[in-house]
């Protein structure tokens, strides 16, 4: 094999790695895909006429990635894993094991997607903001956050593709060559997605639109790109071909043509 297709042997999952405590790469790109993402935000909010101040901008990441995190996490236990941890409820909030902190494993996006939405409405009911505004405005800068996840995957030799011959192929650790479909999925559901977003932004067409294109864009993305990526060996597929991902992604697409529509803007 060529270094290329070894490539992912020779990246360590961790920062910093001391036996008793290990500080993962995946948790870094977690963070750095916040940051860029309010950042994002804050130009926008800088550059673009908006009823926002910078605190609410704040606390509405705040109030955001707090439902990411709880529903991305139940997300996983529902959508991926409910039989096991219906039998382990400790494991879905425990951090150890074999006696070293490890962390949480386990995300699934369309439950972080639904949480950070429903924290998003609770935030802006609370405030009496309008929602539609509010996710205008940090919609189009999300999918570039997701990027550095996907990277994450990447780096932490998780989500690897199906066995393949493909000349991009690379080599997660079971010899076998297998399609790199965490950076493809960085790609198109991260930097092209976001490419789209920004670009239309600021269309009088695209305003209180933006989620559903945005939700239309991902379920696209994915659906195809799930193609590529190995399922969940607990899982296999759940439906004929069809995985967990891209039934989910099925019920995002159909979400999504209902966000778009100009009859229902729901969040107004």
């Amino acid at each position: 094999m060529t270094f290329y297709q070894e490539l992912p042997l020779h990246i360590s999952p961790y920062i910093f790695d001391a036996g008793f405590f290990r500080l993962h790469w995946y948790g870094a790109m977690y963070i750095l895909a916040f940051a860029t993402t309010i950042l994002l935000v804050l130009y926008r909010l800088k550059k673009e006429s908006w009823e926002f101040s910078k605190e609410t901008v704040y606390d509405a990441t705040i109030w955001a990635i707090t439902g990411l995190l709880v529903g991305g996490r139940l997300g996983y236990v529902l959508f991926y894993n409910f039989s096991y941890y219906i039998s382990h409820p400790l494991q879905i909030l425990w951090p150890f094991a074999d006696g070293k902190l490890v962390g949480i494993a386990g995300m699934s996006y369309h439950g972080g997607l639904i949480g950070a939405i429903v924290a998003g409405l609770w935030f802006a009911k609370k405030r009496t903001l309008s929602i539609q505004k509010l996710i205008d405005l940090f919609i189009p800068a999300i999918p570039l956050g997701y990027f550095f996840g996907r990277i994450g995957n990447f780096i932490n030799g998780e989500l690897y593709g199906r066995v393949t011959t493909h000349p991009l192929a690379m080599n997660f650790g079971d010899g076998l060559l297998r399609h790199p479909s965490q950076l493809y999925e960085a790609c198109f559901e991260g930097l092209v997605l976001f490419a789209l977003l920004w670009t239309i932004k600021s269309k009088i067409w695209a305003k209180g639109r933006l989620l559903g294109i945005y939700m239309l864009g991902y379920a696209t993305a994915r659906f195809l790109l799930e193609y590529t990526r190995e399922p969940d060996a607990h899982l296999g597929f759940i439906l004929g071909p069809l995985t967990m991902g891209q039934i989910l992604s099925i019920g995002m697409f159909l979400i999504g043509i209902v966000f778009t529509q100009k009859k229902y803007h729901l969040f107004k």
